[in-house]
């Protein structure tokens, strides 16, 4: 399971697997539609859709000439469930938390220097 988890972690780190993966969201596609938004050759995207196979987060199939990646959904299970252990922790309120800074930072712009 920790390779698994590891080789999910490590295509997730990139942005643009990440971009490949939400783009995959919509619906199948052919290797050179994946590769048209992206500012790199077909080789560097073949690289990334190659990680994403390995780590299972993706299938690719040929249908006649045209190699399709699509999403497999059911991949970051593993992933998921190792996530949910963390959720006895309270969710950080950022709005609060701004808040809160906004107050402090003000409080120290506030001291004179010598109190600081």
């Amino acid at each position: 399971m920790t390779h698994d988890l590891d080789q999910i972690f490590a295509a997730l780190a990139d942005p643009t697997r990440r971009a490949i993966l939400t783009m995959l969201l919509e619906d199948d596609m052919a290797v050179t539609d994946v590769a048209e938004p992206f500012q790199m050759s077909l080789a560097a995207i073949s690289k990334h859709l190659t990680i994403l196979t390995r780590a299972g987060l993706i299938a690719q199939e040929k249908r006649g000439r045209v190699k399709w990646c699509k999403l497999e959904p059911d991949a970051m299970r593993t992933a998921s469930i190792w996530m949910q252990g963390f959720g006895q922790f309270e969710p950080v309120n950022l709005e609060a938390f701004e808040r809160f800074l906004a107050i402090e930072l003000d409080n120290d712009a506030q001291l004179d220097p010598s109190e600081r």
